[in-house]
This record gives structure tokens, sequence and C-alpha cells, in this order.
């Protein structure tokens, strides 16, 4: 009986070990995913969770729906791609070439934009609540309706950039740029404005 006792709880304790295993594996991304997106660039719905890109050319690449959550794109070129709809919750983007792509209704909770190049992109609905976008380049960009609720757009360019109906509660804008900006209607109750460069080209040091 004692040597049944012992083995049950071996037996126990590798069957933990097993399934701790498992669900460390069901969090990683697909290798076939990957593989397909690398051969040819094309990737929609695909699982691609915590997978390392960085510098990786996804010129005009479909990752429409995709799952990038926490996937390292540092430096990474996505110029025109598609991620519409993707999860990208808690993304490395610095320092990435996002002209031009389609970031439509995408979430991006958590991620970090920092000095990324986002001119010309569509980002109308996105969710980037939380996110860093220090020293970003949001030039012409649609954040039409878009969520940057507490975001970090420290030293931002959101020249021309569409910013009606946006939600910037709290966010954080101080030096950025929003000379020509499209302002309708956006929200933007306690956010901190300290050399910020109005719509109008005027600067408010309101809270400085």
């Amino acid at each position: 009986m004692p040597i049944r006792v012992v083995m049950n709880k071996q037996s126990i304790s590798i069957l933990s070990l097993l399934l701790l295993c498992l669900s460390w594996e069901a969090g990683a991304y697909d290798e076939k995913d990957l593989g397909k997106l690398k051969a040819i660039g094309d990737c929609p719905s695909c699982d691609l969770s915590d997978a390392d890109l960085t510098d990786a050319n996804l010129y005009e690449a479909n990752l429409l729906m995709a799952n990038l959550s926490k996937v390292d794109l540092t430096k990474a070129i996505l110029v025109h791609s598609s991620l519409f709809l993707a999860n990208l919750t808690g993304a490395n983007l610095e320092g990435a070439t996002l002209t031009g792509a389609n970031l439509t209704g995408a979430t991006l909770i958590g991620a970090n934009l920092s000095g990324a190049n986002l001119t010309g992109a569509h980002l109308y609905k996105a969710n980037l609540t939380g996110a860093t976008l220090i020293g970003a380049n949001l030039t012409g960009a649609n954040l039409s309706e878009a969520n940057l609720t507490k975001a970090n757009l420290d030293g931002a360019t959101l020249s021309e950039a569409d910013l009606s109906v946006v939600n910037l509660s709290g966010a954080n804008l101080t030096g950025a740029n929003l000379t020509g900006a499209n302002l309708f209607k956006a929200n933007l109750s306690g956010a901190i404005l300290c050399n910020t460069t109005k719509s109008d080209g005027r600067i408010n040091d309101s809270g400085c």
C-alpha cells in the first residue's frame, strides 16, 4: 500500500508537469503559421502570439484578424500591411514602419509604438488604451473613433490626423504636435497638455 501511494503521488506530479507544459505551448505561436507568413506574407487569422519578428520585412502582408498579442515587431516593416481587426495586445512595435497600414478595429491595448512611423495609417475604431506612442509619427493617420485612453503620446506627431470622435481622456500629449488635426467631438478630458501644439498651431501649456 505505501508503494502504491508513492506511485500515485508521482503520477499526479508528472500529470501536473505535463499539463503545465501543454498550457505553456497553447499560449505560444503556431510554427506552421509563422512559416506561412515568412514564406508568402499571407496569414489571415493566424496565431503568431509571442513570436519574434524583429526587423521582419512584412511589406503588404495580410494579417487580417491575426493573433499578434505580445509579438515582437521591433523595427519591422509593415508598410501597407493589412492588420484589420488584428489582436496586438501588449505587442512591441517600437521603431516599426507602418505607413499606410490598415489597423482598422485592431486591438493595441498596452502596445509599445514608440518611434513607430504610422504616417497615413488607418486606425479607425482601433483600441490603443494605455498604449505607448512616444515620438511616434501619426501624420495624416485616421484615428477617428479610436480609443486612446491613458495613451502616452509624448512628443508624437499628429499633424493633419483625423482625430474626430477620438477618446483621448487621460492621455499624455506633452510636446505632441496636432497642427491641422481634426478634433471634432474629440474627448480630451483629463488629457495632459503641456507644450502641446494645437490644431491651429498655437501652444497649449495648460497642463504644465
